[in-house]
């Protein structure tokens, strides 16, 4: 499942909407060794692995990292 950028969807919850944040490679890995991707402000940072196991990263103190529902590739 390795692509260039990804859509991660974020939800508070089966009745909740859903907000979508793209993001593209950064060129870094993170702490599992998989490549970071981040959106176009920095803010939004994850780590993602080549079978689509995601993991949201802080990028500033004091973040609670919200949790991934579903992530999909760009294409």
């Amino acid at each position: 499942m390795s692509s260039q950028g990804y859509e991660l969807v974020f939800s508070e919850g089966p009745d909740a909407g859903e907000d979508v944040v793209v993001v593209t490679a950064t060129g870094q890995a993170g702490p599992g060794g998989h490549p970071v991707y981040a959106d176009a402000t920095g803010i939004v940072r994850a780590e993602i692995s080549d079978r689509g196991e995601v993991r949201v990263l802080a990028s500033g103190g004091g973040q609670n990292p919200a949790r991934v529902v579903r992530v999909r590739p760009l294409e």
